[in-house]
């Protein structure tokens, strides 16, 4: 609610170029109480104080040299194009039905007839702060609301990535692979999807969720898992099986991310021949995103040392992406990863492996 110091507060501009009528005016709402007065006998200087000040009242003369209030009016309407302009209180001496007409139309609100009765120009006045003040307070308890809903907007969304990316490290700790392979595989994985044309929200969807690829592996048992042979076609087919548990672990959400994620863990070893897996599925029929992180996950593993390897060399591990271009990948997707080597190569500059290493994937994805 406005107090009565509220509105004798409000910012009230005169422009008026008859001095007597300004000074009578002014010494007036001094009377009263009003506090904050700008007073200006020149209408062009009343439009820049207009603009640099912003009034809650305008109190206008329409019959002014240079610039008459009706250009006044549509000045102060070009200026608030986007905004809604405080009330304009006409100062005239006409009373013709014609010329209210038009001061209406061109955007004056009431009209106070010259010569002034006190009374009733006070009276007037402080109507019509009462409606630009509570204007003003609803637009700001408004623009504070939506400054709420947004903050706990982004604490949902916040509290949706960090339990996909604690998902991530359950992951990395079931298998041997180090924090850092996913942090690579997922930068890169942005990277590629950017030179892809996706949109920036897109990229950094993929960013945040490709480090799920692998969740469904805390479904594996550890005799499969954590085998250091080879495993028999009966292992292998519970192998494959972690890329249905990951998205059975990530389904049922209605966040974008939460979906990607889904997507990307069961998607991320089908082959664009159709020989891949769980479904065999193929082509472009495969989400992007999963053969976006096909490649990614594929060239950081190749480059990177294992138990059972070396690391490849970057050259060899492009020659293997060209050479199953076409059949293990999209044959465009490894035109474009070749695009972005320089950028990959300093990845892997910047993130390289170390012994029971497991970053702190939250502050990494969080500042990416």
């Amino acid at each position: 609610m406005l107090t009565e110091d509220d509105i004798l507060d409000g910012k009230i501009l005169i422009v008026d170029d008859e001095i007597s009528n300004v000074k009578l005016l002014e010494q007036m709402l001094h009377q009263r109480g009003y506090s904050s007065i700008t007073v200006c006998t020149d209408p062009h200087e009343g439009l820049k104080r207009y603009q640099e000040w912003g009034p809650d009242l305008v109190l206008l003369d329409l019959n002014m040299p240079g610039m008459d209030g009706f250009q006044f009016l549509k000045e102060i309407q070009v200026y608030e194009q986007n905004n809604t302009p405080p009330p304009i209180l006409i100062l005239t001496a006409n009373n013709s039905n014609e010329v209210r007409l038009r001061a209406l139309l061109a955007g004056a609100m009431d009209f106070i007839t010259k010569p002034f009765n006190v009374i009733e120009a006070l009276a007037r006045i402080k109507n019509m702060l009462d409606v630009r003040l509570l204007h003003n307070q609803v637009q700001q308890q408004n623009q504070d609301l939506d400054k709420k809903i947004q903050e706990r907007t982004q604490q949902l969304v916040d509290t949706r990535r960090e339990v996909i990316q604690r998902l991530g490290r359950a992951a990395e700790y079931r298998d041997n692979e180090t924090g850092m392979h996913v942090i690579r595989m997922s930068k890169f994985s942005a990277l590629l999807a950017e030179a892809n044309g996706m949109t920036p929200e897109e990229c950094d969807l993929i960013l945040n969720a490709s480090p799920m690829h692998d969740i469904g592996k805390i479904g594996i048992p550890d005799r499969i898992l954590l085998k250091p042979g080879r495993l028999t076609a009966e292992e292998w087919e519970v192998m494959k099986t972690h890329t249905t548990i990951g998205a059975e672990i990530l389904s049922g959400s209605s966040s974008a991310m939460m979906k990607m994620a889904e997507s990307i863990a069961l998607t991320h070893h089908e082959k664009w021949d159709g020989s891949g897996y769980p479904s065999n599925t193929e082509g472009e029929d495969i989400p992007i995103e999963g053969r976006i992180v096909a490649i990614c996950d594929v060239f950081d593993a190749l480059t990177s040392d294992r138990p059972y390897k070396k690391a490849w060399t970057v050259e060899e591990a492009v020659a293997e992406l060209e050479k199953c271009a076409g059949q293990h990948f999209d044959p465009d997707l490894v035109d474009k990863f070749k695009t972005i080597l320089s950028q990959v190569k300093e990845i892997k500059n910047q993130y390289v492996d170390t012994p029971d290493q497991f970053p702190d994937l939250e502050k990494f994805l969080t500042n990416s």
